[in-house]
């Protein structure tokens, strides 16, 4: 079973509206928010932020060369040896809007110190190097509520090789 959000050669606009806009437009289309999801959308990088057109693709940490998981750090890392460049951290609530569609994972737990089942971590740099302060945003559907969820993490925890990760595509010259 995949869990893929069909990103492969997808643009999404983020940014473009103020955090008030944003929320709104969130609870609109049903999304849920845990605890640290509203953390993150509290911080300033969220007042205002700038429009933008990104061209998404979705990974494993697997086909990022890291067949046995790696840290946060090595995963981003090879993500950037690939080509790919991190996401900016504003656009986990855009990428949730933009993919409603997401299919229900496959189990109903919602944390468990770790790697949800059928969650797409949207792989951007994070805010704060406090371990306590969320580290970015992932996307999920479970019982067919769609969630945009947010973790904490220090750069001991591992990533299992099939974790997915919405990254930014390589910019091709022409």
């Amino acid at each position: 079973m995949t869990h893929s959000l069909g990103l492969e050669g997808r643009t999404v606009r983020v940014g473009g509206q103020p955090r008030r806009a944003l929320l709104q437009s969130l609870r609109e289309f049903g999304v849920r928010l845990n605890a640290h999801a509203e953390t993150l959308l509290e911080h300033p990088v969220f007042d205002n932020p700038q429009s933008r057109d990104l061209q998404l693709v979705e990974r494993t940490v697997q086909q990022l060369g890291l067949s046995a998981g790696g840290t946060q750090s090595q995963v981003f890392e090879a993500a950037r040896t690939h080509g790919f460049q991190l996401c900016p951290v504003i656009s986990g609530p855009f990428l949730r809007l933009a993919t409603m569609a997401q299919p229900n994972a496959p189990d109903s737990v919602l944390s468990a110190g770790r790697a949800p089942t059928g969650a797409i971590h949207v792989a951007s740099k994070p805010l704060s190097s406090d371990e306590a302060y969320p580290k970015g945003f992932y996307l999920r559907v479970v019982d067919d509520e769609v969630w945009l969820r947010a973790y904490r993490c220090d750069d001991t925890y591992q990533w299992g090789p099939e974790q997915r990760l919405a990254l930014v595509a390589p910019t091709v010259e022409r």
